[in-house]
């Protein structure tokens, strides 16, 4: 491939002590907090330009429980055993399965020519943090320690420096930082 590669950026949510689910997955701490009236946090902001979204198999299946599918944007699931995750139907269109590393997705993506990459869940983060390929990274932090879960940050995620470049906070107690790589 010629050229850059695409922008990989992270808009993720955890609990005040690093945490993005409960041990089982669950993440009802997060989606039963009460929001203000219309707050989205920057999300659709966020999500404005990004050409495509990467998750890992665990997100994935997260998703697939919720009501209805969330993404507009075309989505690639990493998985170190990709013949085993199952696409539904509806979503084939849309949605592809790959077992190559960060760097050959966004060599992948950037060929089709997306320029924005929205990475998405624990383990898929730390392997593009590991590779040094994250530009941008968003996170909001709620105010609940959960004492375990599934972390976001540690075991993977390499000696990355970053530079704040915002920081904003709701009346609910939600703090959001942004970092630049």
């Amino acid at each position: 491939m010629t050229g850059q590669l695409p922008s990989a950026e992270v808009f993720i949510a955890t609990s005040l002590d690093g945490y993005i689910a409960r041990p089982d997955g669950d993440i009802l701490w997060l989606t039963g907090r009460p929001v203000p009236e219309g707050e989205d946090f920057g999300y659709a902001a966020f999500l404005d330009g990004v050409g495509a979204m990467v998750m890992g198999r665990e997100s994935f299946e997260k998703v697939l429980t919720f009501p209805d599918w969330p993404y507009k944007t075309p989505v690639v699931v990493l998985s170190r055993t990709p013949e085993r995750v199952v696409v539904p139907e509806a979503l084939k269109a849309s949605v592809r399965v790959s077992g190559q590393s960060p760097v050959k997705v966004l060599e992948m993506l950037g060929a089709e020519g997306v320029t924005r990459v929205y990475i998405d869940g624990g383990q898929t983060i730390r392997s593009f943090l590991a590779e040094g390929l994250v530009r941008r990274t968003i996170v909001t932090l709620i105010p609940v320690l959960l004492g375990q879960g599934r972390p976001l940050w540690g075991h993977g995620a390499g000696d990355v420096d970053l530079t704040l470049v915002a920081a904003r906070s709701w009346d609910n107690g939600f703090v959001q930082v942004e970092y630049l790589a």
